[in-house]
């Protein structure tokens, strides 16, 4: 992995306190102009929010400027909205760090600063560098306001915001961005990550279509898959994130498509499929760690458990996100290795105790981890304050009703598990925890068909939870054989004569147009950014 940026990301001469001592000191700054530096940054810090900057050449005057360092990359990827390099991403950080020691009033300089802080934290699971950001961000607001356009101020902010998992922040700072400056494409980013976190799904759609009219190319068709994906338009989700991947150039950007591809891949149940993207995802770029972490998931349901804990030993060690500690600890757990998942489940709690006290809401993993692993209770107590908070994506659904239903109160539980399920989104996962609770209210006929539906969406979504499936259909058994007698009509007795009517007989109501079944492929659609060049 690429070096981290410097032990110190604010300026010494600024009134900015020390950083904490999990950095390590980056390469040495690019040396760039001051007349560039000032002219750009505005750009640069609205565009970081999606991953990126605008290039504009040292000398305008050249005829054939020089390769573009580090820091030009970086802000290369502006224009089509993608993620830089970890590497690139550093470089900038240091660029702008050097930066602001001498121009400690320029806005845009540390709003850059700021979203590039978010950025890097996001992507190495350092939640460290969220308090540094947020500084950064205030500095750029106490030096030029929002209300008199510092507007990459409240993106950064708002970025900030959804990578603590705090969605109604996020959603603030995104309305107020596109009230003030509505042909703003780098606040509709912002804004579909708050409304699905809320699971505010009609809004998300409405700014994902948005974003495609404002910003073409692999970024918006990116959007538009999750967008299929989440209404459970599978094939129309597929085929736009291909055409995603084939549009993305540079290797950080084809490395993020080709992760949505394998995703899709193992949410189908097909993980040599998803194994296949991971892969290619890691060779276009090596530093993209999340695709190391779905490599193991595929791993482990291909039965080839060496080679996933190998590689889920590596990505919690370098990306240590919460979810993928617990992943490792429950295959431990399906292997029986308990001595070794407990291990794992004690490291999952230090880290959410270091996570919290940065500003994150680690609730979601936390609550998922209680309820199976330690006090339901608690679990439901975390997923209550979410839904109280607005927080009611399916996942937060989701989770409440299981955690509900592993403290004993399924009756309770069954009208969530039934939200996530009916939310569109497809998720093996979902229609296991409502069969189960169907189950244990009596439900056999409903569990045996949400049971069987978890297992044909992916046979493989959980090395502990999809035997669990399995065993608990075995248990319920076939149905009865010719379904229940009282649905049958009674036979008609042969001695009685019907009496002929004297009305007359009423027109025939017309049959009303059936509705499309869900099953059905979506009518063809205009999808954001399809006919765009990248």
């Amino acid at each position: 992995m690429d070096a981290k940026p410097q032990q110190n990301p604010e300026p010494t001469h600024s009134t900015l306190p020390p950083q904490g001592v999990t950095s390590v000191p980056p390469p040495p700054a690019p040396v760039r102009t001051t007349l560039r530096r000032a002219a750009f940054g505005a750009l640069a810090g609205a565009a970081l929010v999606t991953g990126a900057v605008i290039v504009v050449p040292d000398d305008a005057e050249e005829a054939a400027p020089p390769s573009p360092g580090p820091v030009a990359r970086a802000e290369a990827a502006a224009a089509a909205g993608s993620p830089a390099s970890l590497s690139d991403l550093t470089a900038l950080i240091g660029d702008r760090q050097k930066w602001v020691e001498t121009h400690p009033s320029d806005a845009s300089s540390w709003a850059v600063l700021g979203t590039a802080y978010v950025e890097w934290g996001r992507r190495s699971a350092d939640a460290a560098y969220y308090p540094r950001a947020e500084r950064a961000l205030r500095r750029s607001l106490a030096a030029q306001p929002g209300e008199r356009g510092n507007a990459e101020a409240w993106v950064g902010l708002g970025a900030l915001a959804n990578a603590r998992n705090d969605f109604l922040a996020a959603k603030k700072w995104g309305e107020a961005v596109r009230a003030r400056e509505p042909k703003n494409w780098t606040a509709y980013p912002v804004l579909i990550d708050a409304y699905y976190g809320l699971g505010e799904y009609e809004a998300a759609g409405k700014a994902t279509e948005k974003f495609g009219t404002l910003r073409k190319g692999a970024p918006a068709l990116a959007r538009a898959s999750e967008m299929y994906r989440n209404q459970g338009w599978r094939e129309d989700a597929l085929a736009t994130a291909r055409e995603a991947a084939d549009r993305a150039t540079a290797p950080a950007a084809k490395a993020v498509a080709l992760h949505r591809l394998g995703d899709l891949a193992a949410e189908r149940g097909e993980p040599a499929e998803a194994l296949a993207q991971y892969d290619a995802a890691l060779r276009t770029d090596r530093t993209h760690l999340a695709s190391l972490a779905g490599r193991a998931r595929a791993l482990a349901a291909l039965g080839r458990t060496d080679e996933a804990l190998a590689d889920y030993r590596t990505v919690t060690a370098k990306l240590p996100r919460p979810a993928y500690v617990l992943e490792l600890g429950e295959l431990f757990a399906s292997l029986d290795l308990d001595g070794d998942a407990h291990t794992q489940y004690t490291k999952l709690r230090e880290l959410l105790t270091r996570t919290r006290s940065a500003g994150v809401d680690e609730s979601l993993t936390e609550a998922r981890f209680e309820a199976d692993h330690g006090d339901p209770e608690a679990a439901v107590e975390l997923m209550r304050t979410e839904w109280a908070a607005q927080r009611r994506s399916p996942a937060v659904a989701d989770t409440l009703a299981w955690s509900l239903h592993r403290a004993g109160r399924s009756e309770e539980a069954v009208q969530y598990a039934e939200r996530a399920v009916e939310s569109g989104v497809r998720d093996a996962s979902y229609a296991y925890h409502l069969g189960m609770i169907e189950s244990a209210l009596g439900q056999d006929g409903p569990a045996r068909g949400h049971l069987e539906e978890a297992l044909r969406t992916d046979p493989y979504f959980s090395p502990l939870a999809a035997p669990l499936a399995r065993e608990a259909l075995g248990a319920l058994g076939d149905p009865a054989a010719g379904g229940p007698t009282d649905m049958r009509p009674p036979a008609p007795d042969p001695s009685a004569e019907p009496e002929p009517s004297r009305e007359p007989s009423p027109e025939p109501a017309k049959k009303p147009r059936p509705e499309p079944s869900p099953s059905a492929a979506p009518a063809p659609r205009a999808k954001p950014g399809a006919s765009a060049t990248p």
